[in-house]
């Protein structure tokens, strides 16, 4: 039981950083609905899987390879430009759209794809990885498979309750505030990622060029 809820807590840890998949969310579910953004989560939550199993196999050692940081720095720093442009641009359209408009809901396997997409492409979670969670997660398990087990529920599990709670209090404030909430949240969606764009090809340009 330590285990499982060393890992559930570590989960959280990760997820409370306000990267790029917390907002997809938000914005999935301002757009689509609960159902949506619950997808969407629920593909991150394998992306997050996916890290915590390579960290306990030696994450770090990949990331020394050049190949790969150019991929991290590069590929991050171009998908958080064109999010932060989707975003603008999402948030100028909320201002013309007549009220109570909704685009078709995508399909699940769509919304699922695009979480776990952004999962393994963001660049917090990239760093978080590195420089927190790999050693954090290689001390959390006695190298059984019942301690790595434990650890992967509890870890998997976080992310769902995790993504569950951000989608209702979406849901709730799209409700209770209405249009110029959406539009809030996607201009400071914009922002947020504009933001980690620069700081990730900043680090990448230091890291790699100089």
């Amino acid at each position: 039981m330590e285990t499982f809820i060393t890992g559930f807590l570590l989960s959280i840890s990760l997820c409370l950083d306000i990267g790029i998949v917390n907002v997809a969310m938000i914005d999935a579910t301002l757009k689509y609905g609960r159902q949506a953004g619950f997808w969407m989560g629920f593909g991150s939550c394998f992306g997050d899987l996916a890290y915590a199993i390579l960290a306990l196999i030696g994450m770090s050692f990949l990331l020394q390879f050049p190949l790969v940081q150019w991929l991290t720095w590069l590929g991050g720093g171009s998908l958080l430009l064109w999010l932060a442009y989707k975003m603008a641009r999402e948030a100028w359209r909320d201002a013309s759209a007549a009220e109570g408009e909704h685009p078709p809901l995508p399909a699940r396997r769509q919304l699922f794809t695009r979480g776990l997409t952004l999962a393994m492409a963001s660049p917090t979670s990239i760093l978080w990885f590195a420089a927190v969670g790999g050693t954090l997660i290689a001390r959390a398990t006695d190298g059984s498979l019942s301690s790595t087990a434990d650890f992967l529920s509890g870890f998997f599990l976080g992310g769902l309750a995790w993504s569950t709670f951000i989608v209702l209090v979406a849901h709730h404030g799209g409700q209770t505030l209405g249009p110029r909430f959406k539009q809030g949240c996607h201009l400071a969606s914009a922002v947020l990622y504009l933001y980690f764009a620069g700081l990730v090809i900043t680090n990448g340009y230091h890291a790699l060029l100089k």
